[in-house]
């Protein structure tokens, strides 16, 4: 029997930086989403990701330093995650499960947002967070981790069915960090492959390019061919995070899906 279950791509601010940033070989300037994803499912209401800190609205520099200016950082408060749940009609209390892909700040923002809901991400990046390589350091925000020390976390060493009915399954696709993860959904007529940050544009998928920060090239190469193995065997839409077609694609997809 096939589970009900309704996926919504959230908006979240805007970077506009150098394509060189965020693959091995490119070019020029892009403008890219920073999107969460919530999935409503009968046991639970599931996050996939958190976002940015709320408190980067106002103060962006004071937030995110440097890195705010460097990155062309657009964000405001209608744009907060928790803002977002509620215009979908949901508080952040609603929220049960908060899948973190990887522990990059523009995923982390939001952690403490959600304190009574139940936390899952890939073992290694809960050292790596606080100990990273230093050429990816900068993309780090500690404090987000630090507040949650407390909340329940799970932290997987290996893929997870999250409810035992393969509607939300967890994927440990590491190489852009040792515990990045990405998410297969099961909708009612198709799958949704959220990749996370696994890849980063288009052409890092079909060319399995790396970016040039990840902790492991090599790793992030398997993954990236993981990635679209599983993709293939599900016939599933690959949504590629923050690629803005991608971001688009879904929230079409999901107005008939959802």
């Amino acid at each position: 029997m096939s589970t009900p279950v309704q996926l919504w791509a959230l908006d979240g601010g805007r970077f506009t930086l150098d394509r060189g940033l965020m693959v091995v070989g490119g070019s020029g300037t892009l403008t890219i989403p920073v999107p969460t994803y919530l999935i409503r499912h009968p046991r639970g209401l599931v996050l996939v990701d958190t976002g940015l800190a709320p408190a980067a609205v106002e103060d962006p520099e004071g937030t995110y330093g440097p890195l705010a200016t460097m990155l062309g950082l657009d964000f405001t408060e209608d744009l907060r995650v928790d803002r977002q749940i509620e215009a979908l009609g949901f508080a952040a209390s609603d929220v049960t499960h908060v899948i973190i892909s990887h522990s990059h700040f523009d995923h982390t923002g939001g952690i403490s947002l959600f304190p009574n809901a139940q936390f899952l991400i890939g073992a290694p990046d809960l050292s790596y967070a606080f100990w990273p390589l230093p050429a990816a350091s900068v993309f780090f925000r500690s404090a987000d981790l630090e507040a949650a020390r407390g909340f329940h976390w799970r932290p997987l060493t290996a893929d997870l069915d999250l409810f035992g009915d393969g509607t939300i399954r967890i994927l440990l696709m590491p190489g852009h960090t040792p515990g990045n993860t990405s998410t297969l959904v099961r909708l009612e007529d198709r799958h949704v492959l959220l990749t996370g940050d696994t890849v980063h544009v288009s052409e890092a998928l079909t060319a399995e390019l790396p970016m040039p920060s990840d902790h492991s090239t090599l790793d992030s190469v398997h993954s990236i061919r993981r990635l679209k193995d599983i993709a293939h065997a599900h016939e599933a839409e690959v949504i590629i995070q923050h690629d803005f077609d991608d971001w688009n694609r879904l929230r079409e997809i999901t107005k008939v899906s959802g």
